[in-house]
């Protein structure tokens, strides 16, 4: 039987392609871009269009040096994208590390509740996530935003976080959230050197073999600009691309993405190669 997860088959030769949409004015690749709920709505469609599978719907950036947006301000930006989406039978996780936020989104039609802290920025989270029986996605965070994600060095950066991460997910499981309903991100971004982006990258599958999902997201992100040179986050598609395929290749069946059509070429070959 093939594994599921918010409803949609998981296989590694045929990986589902998460896309971004976020609703901010200050995200690092592209803030202000979807101020206008029709905007997003519409970027939405045409992921689909395009061969996303999940949209990921974001109203609060957490890029390094970001500082928090209130519940208030969050919610109004992520509702009516959430439920102009949801109601096209589209699945739609919610990116946001606030309970409140979270269940308006789940009672908007949203399926997965995406959280960089794992859920614990916000000690409603768990008990809503278990009540709810939403999906989940666990995000390995060193450090918050406000503060560039500073924090404690890591002995093995793979096993460390592997570590913290199953230590989460047997808390889901505690609290009665289903096995099957959580997957794992080791949280490309926040709070890793350049080096340690690439062994997490290199190291999805130890991740996997714990049975979870494996969620990987380095599209744009600073450390592709630093090992590229090349400054501006939307010129790092072809990087992102070929990422996203080594990220798969490694064991990931989840990659969260911009550029959906880069991405699935990217895929396809692959795919075909194998």
């Amino acid at each position: 039987m093939t594994a599921r997860f918010a409803g949609l088959p998981l296989d590694r030769h045929h990986p589902l392609v998460m896309a971004i949409v976020n609703v901010t004015p200050d995200s690092f690749s592209d803030g202000g871009e979807r101020l206008d709920p029709a905007r997003a709505i519409d970027d939405g469609l045409r992921f689909v269009a395009e061969g996303a599978d999940i949209l990921d719907i974001g109203g609060e950036s957490t890029r390094p040096g970001s500082h928090p947006t209130s519940p208030e301000d969050e919610r109004q930006r992520i509702l009516p994208v959430v439920e102009g989406l949801a109601k096209h039978g589209l699945v739609v996780s919610i990116d946001t590390r606030r309970a409140s936020v979270a269940r308006a989104a789940l009672d908007a039609g949203a399926r997965i509740v995406n959280d960089i802290s794992a859920l614990r920025d916000d000690e409603a989270m768990l008990p809503l996530v278990a009540e709810r029986q939403a999906e989940v996605i666990l995000m390995h965070r060193r450090g918050l935003p406000e503060n560039t994600f500073a924090g404690p060095a890591y002995a093995d950066v793979v096993e460390d976080i592997r570590t913290f991460l199953l230590e989460r997910a047997a808390a889901c499981e505690a609290a009665g959230v289903k096995r099957e309903r959580i997957a794992l991100d080791p949280g490309i971004g926040f709070g890793k050197s350049v080096a340690q982006e690439l062994q997490l990258i290199a190291g999805a599958g130890r991740f996997a073999e714990a049975g979870y999902p494996v969620l990987i997201g380095c599209s744009r992100k600073s450390f592709i600009g630093k090992l590229t040179g090349v400054a501006k986050p939307a010129d790092r598609d072809p990087a992102s691309a070929w990422l996203a395929v080594e990220a798969v290749r490694h064991g990931a069946t989840i990659v969260r993405v911009h550029n959906v059509v880069a991405t699935r070429q990217a895929l396809a070959v692959w795919a075909a190669m194998k």
